[in-house]
């Protein structure tokens, strides 16, 4: 039972050792790419001249990364060769200013590399030299990647120790009541010897 016992606790204490080293891969968080405008409606080749606005966790501003914005005809899909089109610092700290050019008519996907992150930022298809959509608000956020946040690893490991360590405790106390109650078992069925 002492044995069971100094097992559950070297993998509570593994997990949390594995959780704590993992950590700082996780380090950094996550980054928001706002876009100045959307190139809907824009003719094949006319430049979309848009500003990048990169925070890091939403807030910061995050300046010294490379952004880029990289297209590739929609009817393609996800394996066509894609174009890529550089970002370049302003001096506003956080904010990136590229020049795109569609070559062709159609619908095209896009997405923004903000040099930070390992997973780009998608945007919904847009039309070329089509009708021209309204205009986009200041900033269009895109959402934050969950699987890049920090304290989503830090949440789930914690988790993931926590039930390891409610689990070890019930097998233990289970463990310990089969015990006791087959000690108490044995008290009642022994023979009880009288003095003469």
């Amino acid at each position: 039972m002492r044995r069971l016992a100094i097992m559950a606790t070297m993998a509570v204490l593994g997990t949390a050792v594995a959780a704590v080293a993992a950590a700082p891969a996780h380090a950094g968080g996550w980054t928001t790419v706002g876009l100045s405008s959307l190139p809907d409606g824009l003719a094949p080749g006319e430049p979309w001249r848009v500003e990048l606005r990169i925070l890091q966790h939403g807030v910061q501003p995050l300046e010294g990364v490379r952004p880029a914005i990289e297209i590739w005809p929609d009817r393609a899909g996800g394996d066509a060769e894609r174009e890529r089109f550089a970002a370049t610092p302003t001096d506003q700290p956080g904010v990136y200013r590229a020049e795109v050019a569609f070559p062709a008519a159609g619908r095209w996907d896009f997405q923004v590399d903000d040099g930070f992150m390992a997973t780009p930022h998608g945007y919904a298809p847009v039309e070329i030299g089509g009708v021209a959509a309204a205009p986009a608000p200041a900033a269009v956020p895109a959402p934050p990647v969950a699987r890049d946040d920090a304290w989503t690893a830090v949440a789930v490991t914690g988790a993931g120790i926590a039930a390891l360590a409610a689990a070890g405790g019930i097998a233990l106390g289970a463990r310990r009541r089969r015990g006791r109650e087959a000690a108490q078992r044995a008290v009642r069925l022994s023979p009880r010897t009288s003095a003469r």
